[in-house]
């Protein structure tokens, strides 16, 4: 980049007014870094005739090679519109659904994007995706409705026809929207509902019993005639639609590189019909019609069988171009429109035998496309200045905070956002949305500088200079020296003279230099960031805070008006750093800057030791940091990796961490969704060594089921089926350790005695209804929020929550009530002692105990008990051992030891016997359990200690089953906590295993959604390999308009590995699906099942070695963990024997 490019962007950067930073987003394949390549290309970057080819956003090597865009990479453009020059930030981000992560980093940091839709495919999967991103981050899009060349060329649509195309796309992707603002309007409506029956039940409450009637009178009637649009139709929604009439959609072609608005057609006509620009802009779209006759424009066009506005003024000229370029290559036709257009083009563009180098010459002339989607940009995306204040408080309420909670020294930031002010004064705020890996080498301090006109003029008088020197000591050495020395002595001299130095220097000068070579070809990594307060200087030091930072807590324990600069005392996830190198992002580029003002995006160097993924940086501890990026795909499938070589290791560890730095997806170790990305980003560029990967860890779920009313071969069942699973349990349960100490009754009780005899659990399994286990699952976070309140309270700390997590609390809890009905279910909200695994799994633990009345876990919902300090005093001794058992038990379950899902245990029976010891105050028993349960150890002390102290307690001493009498001394309490609470914890392990084992078991898999484009050709194929994969179609719908199905089917994980290939081959690469994970299934057929019934013995065989899909699964994990496989294996065969040769 030249300096005076670079001169006028750093001039631009300081006028937020005229700046705006937006993405590029879209379903893969639909034209994005085409589109980008134009831009650039307007510009100056790169040629006009390589824009679509050269793909200049695309810096890497795979992503050339493959032809899509894997990361997300910026570039600062120059636009001038009308009288105003504008800086456009621009991102490209990826549209396969793999790299969604890299989608959710380039939106955060923009104010506006550019949506493109596929004019042939419509709105696919990922355009609904990237709205839905788009929406959330509160950010304004435009339209732009590319490729419609494909109309022309592959659909061979009319232009009436292309017109009624145009306008349904229009209309689906308004309905996305259009779903999206409903939902929305809906939600704060309810709450709105919410508060006001709140506020007239305090009144209520508050006012005498006659106000009281009179209130109840009213509120009746208004409940019944409740009109859920009633808030729709108040709320004005007409800006958040796109409409050509608005000026928010471009209609383009970017590979022909021309694209139109509107507008540039009502501003053209206007000049040569008369017709004022406003009215042309507004009936140009529509139903509208030109009537010759009366000259005027009239609406009716479709009721008259007249051609409307859009198709006569603006489609026909394109048709009819296309047709005479592409089609007829009607050569004087073509002389003649390109000299009513005013267009001159190049004689070889004209001689070419490519039609299409004829078109884009002309297109580009006409209707640029650049000009159209850059004016639309400056005119219709928000500048920095213009942020919400609706956005900037939900980027600064993290976690379950709402932002009124917040310090006021953290609100008053508020404003710094909302002015976006480059004052000295105001305080930098910056977030880094991603780091990214960049070859040391491609840094602007390691690259050559180019060299000015007088730097040039210098060293060439220099090299004069030295060609004279070295002549003249020639001619001297000549006219001194002998004739037989002349040849000799000339070549000696001439080395020093020619080379600057003897060799030896320059040997020693090259061993110097190679280190430092080595050390330049490192990867460094750049934050990618975004300016939102201040002015960022090279060199600055400033605070970086982590996701978890608490301001409130940074306040208090910081100083007043404590600055980065200052001897900052320790707090929790906060750091201070100098920002070392400041770059402008140009695509493949790095430019280095010295300062940067508000409302920029940059990139910043230095943060590699500081930043893991994203972080918020600042001069104010008071900032908050930035809720987390919203990611639309989870990764489900994991990798274990080991190095070829195990010297190597140091360096895989290493590679691992970089790549977990540079993928925004990636998690702990190497997360997969499909693509091979990572593995070869590790292999390749972080470790630099050759690695061995595993074949991919599928996850799965056990659970238990309903006892089936139907057999294998569809007969009724009748009551050995079940007994026959309560016998197998009581047959295996003799050789398990517990032999002499568990119970299982037919109704599925499992009954186990600690081997120390002072305690007894009994519990029994039952399967949650698949609503219950899916909210869990879907509140995970709410419930995490809850058991940290239920411990602070525990503990007699206090923390604030928000009254909106209350709110949402309580709705939980309501939700789990109205959801658990039934006789079984009676009160088991209220009676709900745990969540697990990790305490906000989803799965439920069950207090049945007859007498024991804990604390609730919903006790946050209830203000008496909120300030109630002791409330550990309700809880028995060892309560967290049950816990930590079910905890465990949860976590890996007796299938394949794998986590359980969507299974209630109940505990019916908890006796404890009281020994003399003496127990230590509960807060550390407590404490102590919960360490050695999170970690999973269980330690016992002495066993006999137990026993010893069971049978010397006295008489008086003793207690009954369920009571517990508490002991406080302050020496010798050395007694039988340790050994009960270890065995304690173990025996509800095997407790809660031995009731699952009571039920039918079932695995749970985890399923893909697929999204499958293809021809109608290939229809059969696409659904030849779904069903050979186990996979499930929902439901097919045609495209309008096209040959293109669109295909919404489930995909079991442990399938999908290889079905993208096998898909694209069968078919001949016309259809291609997206991946994304779905949720959790249950598998139908028992692992564990085998004939009992005559019928299923006739259908199955007596040894039913039929395949079952379960048991393959079940076995393939158990046998990867190194699990005991039941199976029958020929070892040393000699030969086979078969029917004839028995005779």
């Amino acid at each position: 980049m030249g300096h005076k490019g670079l001169d006028k962007i750093i001039a631009l950067q300081k006028n937020p007014a005229n700046i705006r930073n937006l993405c590029i987003l879209a379903h893969v394949d639909h034209g994005k870094t085409t589109l980008a390549d134009c831009l650039v290309a307007s510009n100056g970057i790169i040629s006009s005739r390589l824009a679509g080819k050269l793909r200049y956003l695309d810096s890497r090597e795979d992503e050339q090679l493959r032809g899509i865009t894997m990361k997300s990479s910026a570039i600062s453009l120059h636009y001038a519109f009308g009288e105003k020059e504008y800086l456009l930030n621009l991102i490209d981000s990826p549209g396969h659904v793999d790299f969604s992560s890299e989608v959710s980093t380039a939106v955060r940091l923009c104010d506006g994007a550019i949506v493109i839709v596929d004019a042939v495919e419509g709105v696919c999967p990922q355009t609904q995706a990237v709205l839905r991103q788009a929406w959330l981050e509160n950010i304004r899009p435009v339209l732009v409705l590319n490729k419609m060349d494909r109309l022309i060329s592959e659909l061979k649509l009319t232009s009436l026809e292309a017109f009624t195309h145009l306008q349904k796309i229009l209309e689906q992707v308004n309905a996305v929207t259009g779903a999206l603002f409903t939902s929305k309007v809906l939600e704060e409506r309810a709450e709105k509902e919410e508060q006001k029956e709140k506020k007239e039940q305090k009144e209520r409450d508050s006012s005498g019993s006659q106000a009281g009637e009179s209130h109840a009178g009213e509120t009746p009637g208004a409940d019944q005639v409740y009109d859920w649009s009633a808030g729709l139709e108040e709320t004005d929604d007409s800006h958040l639609y796109f409409s050509p009439d608005q000026g928010n959609v471009v209609f383009a072609s970017a590979i022909d590189g021309w694209g139109f608005s509107i507008q540039q057609f009502a501003r053209i006509y206007s000049q040569k019909m008369g017709i004022r620009e406003e009215v042309l802009c507004k009936t140009l779209w529509g139903d509208f019609f030109l009537n010759a006759k009366a000259k005027k424009i009239m609406k009716g066009a479709q009721a008259k069988g007249k051609k409307p506005l859009f198709v006569q003024l603006v489609l026909d000229n394109i048709w009819t171009l296309y047709d005479a370029v592409v089609t007829r290559r009607d050569k004087e036709k073509v002389e003649k429109m390109m000299t009513s257009l005013g267009v001159k083009v190049m004689a070889r563009d004209s001689r070419h035998s490519d039609p299409k180098v004829l078109l884009s010459a002309i297109c580009s002339q006409w209707l640029p496309i650049s000009q159209a989607v850059l004016s639309m940009v400056c005119e219709k995306l928000p500048s920095p200045l213009d942020i919400s204040t609706e956005r900037v408080e939900r980027l600064m309420s993290v976690g379950a905070r709402q932002f009124d909670s917040l310090p006021e020294r953290t609100q008053e930031l508020k404003n710094a956002f909302v002015q976006c002010s480059s004052e000295a004064e105001a305080p930098v705020i910056v977030f880094v949305s991603k780091m990214f890996a960049v070859d040391a080498k491609a840094l602007p301090q390691n690259k050559q500088r180019p060299l000015t006109h007088e730097e040039l003029a210098e060293r060439r008088e220099q090299a004069r200079q030295r060609h004279a020197d070295r002549m003249a000591a020639n001619q001297q050495a000549q006219s001194s020296a002998g004739p037989a020395q002349l040849g000799i002595q000339s070549y000696v001299v001439s080395l020093p003279a020619g080379g600057e130095g003897d060799p030896i220097q320059m040997e020693s000068l090259a061993a110097v230099k190679e280190p430092e070579v080595e050390e330049v070809a490192k990867d460094t990594f750049v934050a990618f960031a975004r300016v939102y307060s201040g002015v960022v200087r090279r060199g600055q030091k400033v605070f970086i805070l982590g996701p978890k930072y608490d301001p409130a807590q940074g306040l208090n324990m910081l100083p007043e008006g404590c600055m980065a600069s200052d001897s900052v005392p320790e707090v929790p996830h906060l750091t201070c750093c100098t920002l070392d190198s400041l770059y402008l992002l140009m695509g493949r580029e790095l430019e280095e800057l010295d300062e940067v003002p508000s409302g920029n995006v940059l990139g910043i160097g230095g943060l590699e030791d500081f930043v893991l993924k994203s972080a918020t940086i600042s001069t104010s501890p008071a900032c908050p940091p930035f809720i987390p990026l919203n990611f639309e795909a989870t990764p489900i499938v994991r990798v274990a990796i080991e190095p070829k070589h195990p010297s190597e290791m140091p360096k895989l560890v290493r590679g691992m961490r970089l790549l977990n730095q540079a993928d925004p997806c990636a998690e702990v170790l190497i997360q997969e969704t499909g693509e091979h990305r990572c593995l070869d980003d590790l292999r390749q560029r972080f470790a630099k060594i050759e690695i061995t990967a595993s074949k991919p860890i599928i996850p799965f779920r056990e659970t238990v089921v309903r006892p089936p009313k139907l057999d294998m071969v569809n007969e009724e069942l009748g009551r050995q089926h079940k007994t026959a699973i309560i016998h197998q349990v009581k047959e295996e349960a003799p050789q398990s350790r517990f032999s002499d100490t568990l119970h299982v009754d037919p109704g599925g009780l499992v009954t186990i005695t600690t081997p120390n005899r002072l305690a007894t659990v009994g519990v029994c399994a039952l399967p949650l209804p698949t609503e219950v286990t899916c909210l869990l699952e879907a509140s995970s976070e709410l419930v995490r929020t809850l058991e940290q309140v239920n411990m602070s309270l525990r503990e007699g700390r206090s923390l604030t929550v928000s009254p909106r997590t209350l709110e949402d609390i309580a709705h939980l809890k309501a939700r789990l009530a109205a959801l658990l009905q039934g006789h079984k279910w009676k009160n088991a909200v209220e009676h709900i002692w745990a969540f697990g695994p990790r305490r906000y799994g989803p799965n439920i633990l069950l207090n049945s105990v007859e007498g024991y009345q804990r604390p609730s876990v919903w006790q946050c919902l209830d203000p008496a008990e909120k300030g109630a300090e002791p409330c550990a005093a309700a809880l028995r001794d060892l309560d967290n051992s049950i816990v930590s058992g079910f905890q465990l038990a949860t976590l890996s379950g007796p299938m394949c030891e794998e986590p359980l899902m969507g299974v209630c245990f109940s505990v019916e029976r908890w006796d404890l016997q009281q020994t003399r010891a003496r127990p230590e105050p509960p807060s550390r028993a407590a404490a102590t359990d919960s360490e050695g349960a999170e970690a999973g150890e269980v330690v016992p002390e002495d066993g006999g200690a137990g026993l010893e102290a069971a049978a010397a307690a006295t008489p008086e001493e003793e207690a009954g089953p369920g009571q517990v009498t508490r002991h406080w001394a302050g020496a010798g309490s050395a007694g039988c906590y340790g050994p009960v609470s270890g065995q304690l914890i173990a025996v509800m392990k095997e407790a809660c295993r031995h009731a699952f084992q009571a039920r039918p078991q079932r695995l749970m898999a985890a399923m893909y959604t697929c999204e499958i484009m293809a021809t109608a050709e290939v229809l059969g194929r696409v659904y030849g390999v779904l069903g050979k994969r186990e996979g499930r179609v929902l439901h097919e719908e045609m495209k309008e308009g096209t040959d293109m199905f669109l295909i919404s089917a489930v995909l079991p994980v442990a399938e999908s590995f290889g079905f993208a290939d096998e898909i694209r081959k069968r078919t001949s690469g016309l259809a291609s699906p997206q991946l994304v994970f779905s949720h959790w299934e249950v598998i139908a057929s028992d692992p564990y099942w085998v004939p009992t019934t005559e019928e299923e013995y006739l259908h199955f065989g007596e040894k039913a070695d039929s395949a079952n899909q379960a048991l393959k699964y079940m076995n393939a994990v158990r046998r990867r963990k190194g699990l005991y496989v039941e199976e029958k294996t020929v070892e040393h065969a000699e030969k086979q024997r078969t029917l004839s040769k028995n005779k």
